[in-house]
Parts: structure tokens; C-alpha cells; sequence
């Protein structure tokens, strides 16, 4: 993640073991929960959640949701999570519009605005447009705002954030985005693909354990995938660019500069108004995607399929129901559902690669409630950070 001095400095955010406390106050919500559940869902000494929730409370990153009864002894003290203590920007820049939000701690978005833009223009304007959307959600605002997540068409390094041959805007190769934005906008800045930001607000959002896939159809076509409980990216960060496997060899020539990439052929039925053909398309590469991960399900995102969701979902399902059924792998077809709001979870998922690692998170679901992990009981340790780009498994307790 790049950085700048401008950003929001929260201390407690750097320990290893406060990310797991603060995880478990979000997940609680306005309930809330007890020291004693802490203690007993990280594994940690009440000792130690005690020191680490007075540390959350004077810097107004927790605080007290009153009293729950207890079944011997005093009341226990129910602490919270305070939302307003810290917000995101989530930036998405699309071929052909840009979308922004101002998401809290608990992912509630406090703001939002989009604006058309042509992400072929010199990257001067790209940015400027950027970087004055971004001050834009922010308004006047004092709120303590940590970075700004954009998310935007690959394939491109969100480690270093710089971007690759962007499909049909390869003047982009080796520009240094991330760098370029926090120069603009004086906040830290992290980039991934559109995909996998909104994989990671999904995957943050779901109560459903396992692999999935979030197929994103809008001025383009590409993946995020989420297995073993992480956005997988690979290790040329190149993972999810399904948009540009060939299923029609000498088909129809690609943005991308090859022939009969789902993508080409998608979007082609999509031109001609043929909803069935271009879900039909989808469903095929779903299922070698499904045939090659053994994912748990498929989840359907974009505008273009906001605009016709139960037709996408059918067809796509149909095609996965007619593999499962040839392959006769247990006989189980694999869910297919829509997402939901178009684009919106791309912006808000760009948002989460800035709040998900302060929270330990990479993606997955939940953790279990009594971890057995090395180091369990220890006391916390303020000299640990959680990975800025979110890239390491979930955390346990660290020894200190």
C-alpha cells in the first residue's frame, strides 16, 4: 500500500492482536459483546483483551452498548465497535464512468457519487477527475478518512500498484496508479482488479462458508475468486482474468487481441440484444471455472447483468446443471446467485482494501469461535502489524 503523511494515524490499528479484538466488535455490531467473549473467541488472557479493548476505547475505536446479565457476579460490560472512528474511499474506475464512496468501519457507506469518465483520456484527467471525486465524497468533512481503495480494469501489480495492458488501454502498462493517486488525493492509496475488490466485500458480507466465484459483467468480463477463505490473485497477481479464455478457436477477434474470448463473445450477444446467447456464453465459462476450482458457488455481478439478473441466473444455471449432470460429480449443481446493485460492490469492495486488513481480514468468512493457533493466551503484542495489503491468512493471537 502506498503511503502518505496526510493519512489517518491510529496506533492501535499496528497490533496483530487488536486487529483480531476490533474484528470481533464489527462483527458483533450494535449489540456489542463482552471481554469474556473476547477472551474466549481469540484464544487471548482476559488480561490481554482488557489492555487491548482500554486502548480501543481511549483512542474512540470501541465503546461501552451497556450491560448484559451474567451468571454469577456483576453485570458484564458489552463493548462496541464505534463506526465514525475511521472511513475509507472506495474509487471505482471503470472504461466509462468512475463511482465513489465514503464507507465506515462498519462498512456502511456514508457517502456516494458518480461521473462519467473515459478511462482512454491522458492519465492527467483521469486522475484529476479522480482525485476530485474523491474530495468530493469527503465534502468538508473532519472524519478521520485511512486511504482511499481504487479499484479498476486489469491486469495490473496491486502490490506496486501500477497497472499492466489494461484491455483496450494498453497506454496504461507501467503506469504507477497508486503512486500517482496518493500524490493527487494525499491519502495512502491501494489498487486490485474491479473483480477482486468486490470478491472481498462480498466474501466480507457472506454468512456462507467456502470457494466462490464473482463473475463480473459490465463494459468487460472478468473474475475474483475467493478460495481458502482469501482473494486468490495469484502469483503474477495475474489470477481472474476470465474474460479472456478462448472458447471459439479463429472466432470473432478480441479488444485483448485474440479470437473467441468469452468476453468478445458476451459482450457481441449483449450488443445484438441476445440475453439468452450471452448467458448462455457466461455459463460455459462458468463451468470450466467451476470443472477446473471445484468452487461452492457462483455469484453473478455488473451492470449488464443488473440489468437482467433472473435471465443471467437462469442461464448460467442451466449450463452448470447440465455439466453436473455429465459429470455426474455427486449430482449437486453449484448455486448460482445475482449480487445485487450493478457496479456497487466494486466501489465498496475498493473500499474494504483499505478497512479489511485493519481487521485482519483477507476475505474469508468468519472465524471459528475458539481458535486452537500457536500462541493462544498470550499477552497482545503492540510491536506486530497486520499485512497492508491484505494478502496473509486470517490472524491468531501472536506471543509477546
Amino acid at each position: 500500500m502506498n503511503r502518505s503523511n496526510s493519512g489517518a494515524n491510529l496506533p492501535t490499528l499496528r497490533s496483530h492482536n487488536a486487529a483480531l479484538v476490533l474484528d470481533l466488535l464489527r462483527v458483533a455490531g450494535e449489540r456489542g459483546i463482552s471481554r469474556l467473549e473476547l477472551a474466549a473467541r481469540t484464544g487471548l488472557t482476559p488480561q490481554a483483551v482488557s489492555k487491548i479493548t482500554a486502548r480501543l476505547r481511549a483512542e474512540g475505536l470501541a465503546a461501552e452498548a451497556g450491560h448484559r446479565a451474567s451468571t454469577g457476579g456483576k453485570p458484564r460490560t458489552v463493548l462496541r465497535l464505534v463506526p465514525d472512528a475511521g472511513h475509507a474511499v472506495g474509487l471505482h474506475l471503470d472504461r466509462d464512468g468512475l463511482t465513489v464512496v465514503l464507507v465506515d468501519l462498519a462498512g456502511a457507506v456514508a457517502a456516494r457519487s458518480t461521473a462519467p469518465l473515459d478511462f482512454g483520456a491522458p492519465a492527467d484527467e483521469v486522475l484529476r477527475a479522480a482525485a476530485t471525486a474523491v474530495a468530493a465524497v469527503r465534502g468538508g468533512s473532519v472524519r478521520p478518512v485511512l486511504g482511499v481503495g481504487a479499484a479498476v480494469p486489469g491486469p495490473l501489480d496491486h502490490r506496486a500498484g501500477v497497472l499492466h495492458r489494461v484491455t483496450g488501454f494498453p497506454q496504461w502498462d507501467g503506469y504507477r496508479l497508486g503512486d500517482a493517486l496518493s500524490a493527487r488525493t494525499g491519502l495512502p492509496v491501494v489498487i486490485d482488479k474491479d473483480t477482486n475488490a468486490a470478491a472481498l466485500g462480498l466474501a466480507l458480507q457472506s454468512q456462507e462458508p467456502g470457494d466462490f466465484a464473482y463473475l463480473h459483467l459490465g463494459t468487460g468480463l472478468g473474475a475474483g475468486l475467493v478460495l481458502g477463505g482469501a482473494v486468490h490473485r495469484g502469483v503474477r497477481t495475474g489470477a481472474g482474468e476470465f474474460g479472456h479464455q478462448t472458447v471459439q478457436l479463429d472466432g470473432v477477434r478480441c479488444s485483448c487481441g485474440g479470437r473467441g474470448c468469452i468476453e468478445a463473445l458476451c459482450l457481441a450477444a449483449v450488443a445484438r440484444g441476445d440475453v439468452a446467447e450471452a448467458a448462455r456464453v457466461l455459463g460455459t465459462g462458468a463451468a470450466n471455472l467451476v470443472g477446473l476450482l471445484d468452487i461452492d458457488r457462483v455469484v453473478l455481478g455488473g451492470r449488464t447483468v443488473a440489468a437482467d439478473p433472473e435471465a443471467y441466473v437462469r442461464g448460467v444455471r442451466a449450463v452448470l446443471d447440465e455439466r453436473a449432470r455429465r459429470d455426474g460429480i455427486g449430482g449437486v449443481p453449484v448455486p448460482v446467485v445475482a449480487a445485487g446493485g450493478g457496479d456497487r460492490p466494486v466501489a465498496e469492495g475498493a473500499a474494504q482494501l483499505v478497512l479489511a486488513p485493519l481487521f485482519g481480514r483477507t476475505g474469508g468468512n468468519a472465524r471459528e469461535s475458539a481458535p486452537e493457533r500457536a500462541g493462544a493466551g498470550a499477552e497482545d503484542s503492540a510491536g506486530s502489524t497486520v499485512d497492508p495489503a491484505g494478502l496473509a491468512g486470517p490472524p491468531g493471537p501472536v506471543a509477546g
